[in-house]
């Protein structure tokens, strides 16, 4: 258990980042429990709560909330949300993993290749 209390404290720093601690998260809790997939991303939900609104309120203290912006988003994003979770229970364990598994690799290759802004030879000046 202490593997997944130093995992949560290490996810918890990623969410307070904005970057993303279910990436972590989740693929730890499959590596040092017993828990199906599901289970894993129904307790990354949970954990997610918590540390959200505690990353909000900083983020909001200092003023890098753009709230014209996310408004539309979490409007979607609740249906979103609603579509994924029925999606979600509604798939093999195993199917659901390789989907979570292909969508991190993916996000891995965008990272890697990712140009910097400005950095686009072909773009007009």
């Amino acid at each position: 258990m202490m593997w997944v209390a130093l995992v949560g404290f290490c996810s918890g720093i990623i969410s307070g980042m904005g970057i993303g601690g279910g990436t972590i998260l989740i693929p730890a809790l499959l590596f040092f429990t017993d828990i199906t997939q599901q289970q894993a991303q129904g307790v990354n939900l949970i954990y997610f709560v918590p540390t959200a609104i505690t990353a909000l309120i900083t983020h909001q203290k200092k003023g890098n909330l753009d709230w014209k912006t996310a408004r539309p988003l979490a409007v979607l994003g609740l249906a979103g949300a609603a579509a994924g979770a029925f999606l979600a229970v509604s798939l093999e364990s195993e199917i659901l993993r390789r989907i979570f598994g292909g969508f991190l690799f993916l996000m891995g290759l965008s990272e890697i290749f990712k140009k910097k802004k400005g950095d686009d030879k072909n773009a007009e000046r």
